[in-house]
């Protein structure tokens, strides 16, 4: 069965651009003119994905608003003759179908993703898009993803080598070489000590889960009552179900992190046909 679904969790709070995710969500931050969260939608019709199933919470409604229909502002440029900013409202309202569904507590991104799977069918694989990780790539991101998913038909996670220092923050894979760029993972540890990682590649929001993920994630509540994905993936491989790393090919830039989001927004600016030639004029100045 082709992938034709996926799911974006968009519950969090974003506390690490307060205030300004004080009341609008993160994922509509914008990379210069176009919210992070389109990015990740155009990601995914580009790989394929033809449904769109949002996790929301509280305070996201503008979510929503962004990939529905405009009527008055859709008038308002007809009648102001701007027509190329009215083709691009409009486009985004047809990307795909969306759906929403509500997490209704913070209980894990585990729990996030359980949220939808009323909306899969049974025996159905899904893509998943978190909203912090941006890839700039040819090939879109997750289609690589789905190009291994369709050669094995296991579980794939996409990868981004990191900096020895930094991978206390992520999930760490222990690979196992199956080709240039793909492993399948021996183990995976959630942000482990430095020197424990069992390498520098850390899954970076990007996946491909099967009907496996789902089972295991019903069964991997912790004592916090909560639902994690990197727990679930444990217990996968501790029960020998193969799962699949990708190291993407691309630039990655984590819009999670207000540096990164800079780092975003500079780069995709560099490449806006309406502001890339003041903005490289202007980073010269800078170095000057």
């Amino acid at each position: 069965m082709k992938i034709k679904k996926a799911i974006l969790p968009v519950a969090g709070f974003g506390t690490r651009f307060l205030p300004a995710t004080k009341a609008q969500p993160k994922e509509m931050l914008p990379i210069v003119d176009k919210p992070v969260i389109q990015h990740l939608v155009e990601e995914a019709v580009a790989s394929g994905i033809e449904e769109i199933i949002f996790v929301t919470g509280r305070g996201k409604r503008a979510i929503e608003d962004h990939f529905d229909t405009s009527f008055e502002l859709e008038q308002t440029l007809v009648e102001k003759h701007k027509q190329n900013l009215l083709k691009e409202v409009k486009k985004v309202a047809k990307l795909a179908k969306f759906s929403y569904v509500r997490q209704p507590k913070p209980l894990g991104d585990g729990h996030a993703i359980l949220c939808a799977r009323h909306l899969i069918h049974p025996g159905e694989s899904v893509a998943v898009l978190f909203g912090d990780d941006l890839i700039d790539s040819e090939v879109p991101a997750l289609k690589q993803l789905i190009d291994v998913y369709d050669k094995y038909s296991d579980p794939v996670i996409a990868l981004c080598k990191v900096d020895k220092e930094d991978v206390h923050r992520f999930g760490v894979v222990d690979p196992i070489p199956v080709d240039e760029r793909t492993c399948e993972i021996k183990e995976f540890v959630e942000k482990p000590k430095t020197q424990d990682a069992p390498s520098d590649l850390v899954a970076v929001g990007k996946y491909v889960i099967t009907p496996d993920v789902f089972d295991k994630l019903e069964e991997s509540v912790n004592d916090k009552g909560e639902i994690r994905l990197a727990n679930a993936f444990v217990r996968m491989i501790k029960s020998d179900k193969v799962i699949y790393g990708h190291e993407v090919n691309g630039d990655r830039y984590d819009c999670g992190d207000k540096f990164g989001f800079v780092q975003a927004t500079i780069q995709m600016g560099l490449k806006h046909p309406e502001i890339k030639d003041k903005l490289a004029k202007y980073i010269k100045t800078l170095n000057s």
